[in-house]
């Protein structure tokens, strides 16, 4: 199993989320919000091979945080994972767009001086603006759009500049998720969860419930679930040959 976009260090009881995810042998992408929970996220993860930690800055919370910038750009030598970085353009953050857009391009910057990275990236709201901002910056590294919901114009486009995406159960719960993922090419396809945030009923999701997507995704594709899950393990070791290069 693989949840390639989760937020480990938000959830009530990590400790407990981790056991979980040892006991399933899940592989887990844990994205940070402010370069100042990098560090104490990998503590909490330790030596776990199959957990990765993500050296990340919200784009929500860019307009308080834009100040641990230099901080995240004197970390990232390293780390191999980015996320969770991007542009974020729905109303509540339509003020910091420009600071958003501006930190957003000086983290892609930093990144293809250090030779590219994975990155997983927000951009809810401002898809457009992403994509601009990864064309001009083509050496940043592997860009996965988590939980796309751009138009479909916008996700050709985002196909034919190369970018990856992570889908999870809660994204393909609605008519559009669905449209989108049916379009999205399975070789550059990895699964997701979003949790805490994405929740199941009244219960945040768990790491390894982001195979859930897989019974969407069957219908979506019309390949088996089993062929699917071999996949996202293909497309998961390719990522992780980029991010040791």
């Amino acid at each position: 199993m693989i949840d390639f976009h989760c937020h480990l260090d938000l959830f009530p009881d990590p400790q407990t989320v981790l056991e979980g995810i040892d006991a399933r042998g899940t592989y887990v992408l844990a994205v940070t919000t402010t370069p100042k929970a990098w560090r104490g996220t990998k503590k909490l993860v330790g030596d776990r091979k199959r957990v990765r930690v993500a050296l990340g800055l919200h784009p929500e919370l860019v307009a308080h945080r834009h100040q641990e910038l230099p901080l995240l750009c004197g970390l990232l030598p390293e780390a191999r994972y980015v996320g969770e970085i991007g542009i974020d353009g729905s109303p509540p953050h339509r003020d910091s767009l420009d600071l958003q857009k501006a930190v957003f391009d000086r983290i892609l910057t930093e990144c293809a001086a250090l030779g590219g990275r994975v990155m997983t990236i927000h951009s809810r709201g401002a898809a457009s603006a992403v994509l601009d901002a990864l064309e001009r910056r083509p050496n940043a590294g592997v860009p996965i759009l988590h939980w796309f919901s751009g138009s479909t114009k916008e996700l050709t486009r985002a196909v034919q500049i190369g970018c990856w995406f992570s889908v999870g159960p809660a994204m393909l719960k609605s008519r559009k998720g669905r449209e989108l993922a049916s379009a999205m090419p399975i070789d550059r396809m990895l699964t997701e969860t979003d949790a805490p945030f994405a929740r199941d009923g009244e219960h945040p999701l768990m790491p390894w419930q982001a195979y859930d997507s897989l019974l969407v995704l069957e219908m979506l594709h019309g390949v088996d679930q089993k062929t699917l899950a071999l996949q996202m393990k293909k497309n998961l070791k390719r990522l992780a040959q980029y991010a040791t290069a």
